[in-house]
């Protein structure tokens, strides 16, 4: 990825790890597709969040630079944050498919799969613009600052993307697929002719809403950090943890009543910090002359302890005023 504080070695060594944890998930869900009990989602969902935590202990380590590892902590409580947000689509998403359950967690993990090449590219093409054209993070933090709004208007929020839908009605007008499951396959024989199951419609579904959310994570963790590689790994680490989230919070992710406002206060938070940003590299010469303004710097460590704030707060409230309001509106 190009990381400017990493040895090459030290990313190829580090993804690889990665890429086997990934492998071995993926082989366990194939071998036994099931419905994850809840000690076994708790376990699994545990050891990312560990896992994401000696991560960033390795970089310090490595880098011997704390600000790396503030970067990587910040970035991937975003990330994570905003993940859970996806939730509520996926649920919509399978809902919709009528996705057994036992086959779920396969959906889940190739969506997301697909989701970390799709994500693996923007953060490239990302990468390469900012260091091109700086002043992309004017851009950037004013759609963040938007995105924070059309989270919190009434109405607003990530609903259904009619594009999806227009991909999904092509893809069925152009592949024979069968109305029924084959277990976690993709194709299946009927009547003697091999046909595609409903699970080819999920994954691409699942997919393709994945990559609609990336634009709103992708600008907003390079509002926390430049550095390609430490983008991947807290999208990585927070994208590989969201299977077994969605079975362990399927039940409770609509009483996270103030979720969306505390989304909304990261990105606009984020979305400030991108325009200060650019306002202190300032390269427009129709802006001050071309001249940096002289704005306040906000400090990785400072954005920590904003976003970690925020999502307190908004867990909190959500568990307890949002839990009297959930239960008195499912009182009848």
């Amino acid at each position: 990825m190009g990381s400017p504080h990493l040895n090459p070695t030290f990313e190829v060594i580090a993804l690889s790890v990665v890429v086997l944890i990934i492998v071995v998930d993926l082989l366990l869900v194939f071998k036994r597709p099931h419905v994850p009990s809840f000690r076994e989602c708790v376990a699994w969902v545990s050891l990312y969040v560990s896992l994401a935590l000696i991560f960033g202990l390795v970089l310090y380590f490595v880098t011997q630079n704390g600000e790396v590892v503030t970067q990587f902590y910040t970035g991937w409580l975003v990330e994570y944050s905003m993940s859970v947000d996806n939730l509520f689509i996926f649920i919509v998403i399978l809902t919709r498919f009528k996705v057994p359950p036992k086959d779920q967690q396969t959906v889940l993990m190739i969506g997301i799969i697909i989701a970390l090449i799709l994500r693996a590219g923007m953060i490239l093409i990302g990468a390469a613009v900012i260091e091109r054209f700086s002043p992309i993070f004017y851009v950037f933090g004013a759609f963040l600052i938007w995105t924070a709004w059309t989270q919190v208007k009434p109405g607003g929020g990530h609903g259904e993307d009619k594009g999806e839908g227009k991909l999904i009605g092509a893809i069925r007008t152009r592949l024979a697929i069968h109305e029924e499951y084959d277990d976690n396959k993709f194709r299946t024989v009927v009547d003697g002719k091999k046909v595609w199951t409903p699970m080819i419609l999920v994954v691409v579904a699942l997919g393709t809403t994945d990559l609609m959310f990336a634009l709103d994570s992708i600008p907003a963790i390079f509002g926390i950090t430049k550095d390609p590689f430490i983008v991947f790994s807290t999208n990585l680490f927070a994208l590989m943890g969201l299977r077994q989230l969605y079975f362990l919070l399927g039940g409770l992710i609509d009483r996270l009543v103030y979720l969306p406002y505390g989304l909304a206060g990261i990105l606009l938070f984020i979305g400030i910090k991108l325009i200060l940003e650019a306002m202190h590299l300032n390269e427009i010469s129709w802006l001050n002359n071309g001249e940096p303004f002289h704005v306040p710097h906000i400090t990785p460590l400072q954005s920590l302890i904003v976003i970690a704030s925020i999502l307190i707060a908004t867990t909190l409230l959500s568990l307890t005023v949002g839990k009297r309001r959930f239960d008195q509106e499912h009182a009848h």
